[in-house]
């Protein structure tokens, strides 16, 4: 697939618009408001909520609620927001219900689970596990990849019953936790390839965009087309550590930086970042895989790459391959919503795969999306090109530190390199979004 921009006039895809994109149905209409259900008793009976009304209403009642709050998630089937809320607060319970959330109690508080990780991050911080609080289950989802057998997989199983029957759930993953590598547009450097995730605007009104911070360590300049002349260079990244993430400013301060996100042929407008909700429907855009979907399935994920610990991000059930590090994390309705990290699995198979909330990355680097720093537009490309790519997925180079040896070629499309981590980039994407490379809407 070619992730070359297309001008807003003649592609743009309007928010709340309707089109069709091979299998995923990306832009199927939603309520245009949060609508009360009720006919009766408004303040008990739950109402239809969007995802993003969901995420601010989760937000508010964990505020209200205090330690009686236990945890929220999205009813994507009946659009609306679950709360757990623990036992012996009526006034709690009363509360939530007036807001128009559905109330659950469980035997799990949010200090509890908290309590449960910080124990995990202690006796079990091993290369290939992941935690995140399930608030579905009200229980700790550890998993481990293939890579966790023998004495580690006997500490970790210790660890988990150690915290109590209740408390945590374990499961092994078919795969192994390898940070990926593109999203929208691809960016190169050297022999290394990721993915333009956002377009921004940096604090001092440059043009800028988010990408993978695994991929911003392994190199510092960054151009728009394999072996072309640098475009961007890094400004900030972190990895690993407390997130994986990095700002990356255009050499061209003239750039023109659309908030938008190629998905193949058309765009989809971006118009802020939000918060993801366990339950929500989101959209990855790779250049090795296309569009792909999924649902988010826990917050404040910790995982163990073999590069190091990195904590709070997203977790999801999206499949991701070699070439879609860095890449957008999104909504039907264009709010931004993480950054492609990694996980295991294809999309053959599937798998787990985790991403950076934009909002933290946004926060930490002080930059603005959407409406309030959208740059320039997208009519016309900068310096002849537009920010974030010629060619997205050409020639398919690797998409994190680019030290292993390539892969091969084969069909007129290159293999990406092994990164060293075991999960370079992928092929190029050019023919895949437009029909095969989208996947069917789970």
């Amino acid at each position: 697939m070619s992730h070359k921009r297309i001008p807003k006039r003649k592609a743009a895809i309007a928010v709340g618009g309707v089109v069709a994109l091979g299998a995923a149905a990306l832009l199927l209409p939603h309520a245009n408001a949060s609508q009360d259900t009720a006919s009766g008793d408004a303040a008990a009976a739950p109402k239809t909520l969007k995802a993003a009304d969901a995420s601010d209403l989760a937000s508010q009642l964990a505020g209200l609620l205090g330690d009686a709050f236990a945890g929220s998630y999205y009813d994507g089937d009946k659009r609306q927001l679950v709360v757990n809320v623990v036992p012996g607060d009526d006034n709690a319970i009363v509360q939530a219900k007036k807001s128009g959330a559905t109330v659950r109690e469980v035997d799990n508080s949010m200090t509890e689970l908290a309590e449960g990780k910080r124990t995990l991050k202690t006796e079990a911080t091993i290369p290939g596990t992941s935690w995140a609080v399930d608030p579905r289950t009200n229980k700790i989802l550890v998993t481990a990849d293939s890579t966790v057998t023998g004495e580690k997989w006997d500490r970790l199983e210790s660890t988990v019953q150690g915290l109590g029957s209740g408390m945590a759930t374990i499961k092994k993953s078919e795969g192994t936790f390898r940070t990926f590598a593109s999203g929208g547009d691809a960016i190169f450097s050297g022999g290394a390839r990721c993915s333009l995730g956002f377009n921004v605007t940096a604090d001092d009104g440059a043009p800028a965009f988010l990408t993978a911070g695994h991929c911003a360590v392994a190199a510092d300049q960054w151009s728009d087309a394999q072996n072309g002349r640098p475009i961007a260079t890094v400004d900030q990244a972190v990895f690993p550590g407390e997130g994986d993430f990095a700002l990356v400013r255009y050499d061209d301060p003239a750039t023109e930086a659309p908030s938008d996100v190629d998905v193949g042929g058309q765009t989809v407008q971006i118009t802020e970042a939000a918060e993801a909700t366990v339950g929500q429907e989101v959209f990855r855009m790779g250049s090795t895989t296309g569009l792909a979907d999924g649902q988010v399935l826990g917050l404040d994920a910790t995982v163990n790459y073999p590069e190091g610990t990195v904590t709070g991000l997203i977790q999801t059930d999206v499949c991701a391959e070699p070439g879609d590090s860095g890449g957008s994390m999104f909504t039907q309705d264009g709010l931004a919503i993480g950054l492609t990290s990694g996980g295991s699995g294809d999309c053959t198979v599937g798998g787990e795969t985790f991403f950076q909330p934009v909002t933290t990355a946004l926060a930490a680097v002080g930059a603005t999306l959407g409406e309030a720093g959208a740059g320039a537009g997208a009519d016309d490309q900068a310096g002849g090109e537009e920010a974030g790519g010629e060619d997205a997925g050409a020639g398919g180079e690797d998409a994190d530190a680019g030290t292993g040896d390539q892969a091969g070629e084969g069909g007129g499309e290159e293999a990406g390199q092994d990164d060293g981590t075991g999960y370079g980039a992928g092929q190029d994407a050019e023919d895949g979004a437009g029909d095969d490379g989208l996947i069917e809407t789970h």
